[in-house]
């Protein structure tokens, strides 16, 4: 066994985390928390995790479920398409294999959602497969091992760490490697801050020789950022308040919203209230603007959203939506799935 393979599962067997989905075979409860995961800090997935098997515990309840329902369980977790994808890949898993998930790495590839990670991730952990799973944990952790300064969002780098994860992996006990894997890139060989005082693998990490720990690993890409500002137009109608679905083309794909109006440029009040959108659906009514709030601001993987929610309470008159917006009862209005940014102005609603 390579040493560095001997270190790390001695490191894990002393060091590992007490996690809910750890030490399962069940394949749907480690691919929920694989997915859970995926841009999501584990102090926070934990808890999601829990709610979220025990509404739907299998490949059936999940599939027999509503969107609205499998969305509102994941609200707060952001990048809905997660959630969106393993309600479409529960019910390809009832349709392809009668609701038992399949064994196969070639198989679990074609379940919506599921890359080549997290194929491996479950081939490895529920069946003991011999598949490396390479996250950003590991992408680190092995080019400060060994010193690799090939980006890896390359092509080249890709072939690369992928070759290696594949021979530094523990072929009898994978699902266990892996798992020790991404334990060390969290608590050990962190991003930023990585221990290597206290770390067992110092004597045999190259960039700890060469103090490039902080240069590594390195990417060639640059993330282009869209700027985005939204105006949310919450308006009241005695006990009713009006929402409207974003469409699946978009962020937030599938979660409600209030009505509003997108620009690429920062409005003002007095802007909204002449835009032909505002015009169109307040023109015959009376209202009130109660209040306004804050300027928020929500930083997306490739988007910054700023956003602010304006509160007005109609007097008289109705207004005049487009077709997609929905009249809705205030007593249902939290029954809604919503962004994290909704729920910012829900928040400040009178």
């Amino acid at each position: 066994m390579d040493r560095f393979t001997h270190l790390l599962m001695q490191w894990y067997a002393i060091n590992k985390r007490d996690l809910p989905w750890r030490g399962l075979t069940d394949p749907y409860l480690i691919w929920i928390s694989e997915i859970i995961l995926q841009q999501t800090r584990v102090e926070q997935g934990i808890d999601y995790y829990e709610q979220f098997i025990q509404r739907f515990p299998n490949v059936q309840a999940l599939a027999l479920a509503e969107e609205d329902e499998v969305l509102k369980y994941w609200q707060g977790l952001g990048y809905y398409s997660r959630a969106r994808n393993m309600h479409a890949g529960a019910r390809y898993i009832m349709e392809h294999y009668n609701g038992i998930f399949p064994q196969q790495y070639r198989d679990i590839l074609r379940i919506k959602g599921v890359g080549t990670y997290t194929a491996a991730a479950i081939a490895s952990m529920a069946y003991n497969m011999p598949y490396a799973a390479i996250d950003g944990n590991v992408y680190r952790v092995l080019s400060r091992i060994y010193n690799i300064d090939t980006p890896i969002d390359s092509h080249e780098g890709k072939t690369l760490f992928a070759e290696l994860a594949q021979q530094v992996l523990d072929t009898r006990h994978a699902g266990t490697f892996n798992q020790a894997m991404m334990d060390f890139g969290s608590l050990q060989c962190k991003p930023a801050s990585p221990l290597c005082n206290t770390c067992p693998m110092s004597d045999i990490c190259l960039a700890y020789k060469n103090h490039t720990c902080h240069t590594l690993p390195v990417k060639e890409k640059k993330v282009h950022i869209k700027k985005r500002f939204l105006y949310y137009l919450c308006v009241t109608n005695q006990q009713y308040i009006y929402l409207q679905k974003r469409k699946t083309d978009d962020i937030w794909a599938g979660l409600y919203e209030f009505p509003l109006i997108e620009s690429d440029t920062p409005l003002l009040w007095e802007h909204i209230m002449e835009h032909p959108y505002f015009t169109q659906a307040l023109q015959h009514c009376q209202f009130s603007l109660l209040h306004t709030s804050p300027v928020y601001k929500h930083q997306l993987t490739h988007q910054l959203i700023t956003g602010q929610f304006f509160y007005l309470d109609i007097q008289a008159g109705a207004p005049h939506w487009p077709a997609n917006v929905l009249t809705v009862h205030q007593d249902q209005l939290y029954s809604y799935p919503v962004s994290r940014l909704m729920e910012m102005g829900l928040a400040r609603m009178p």
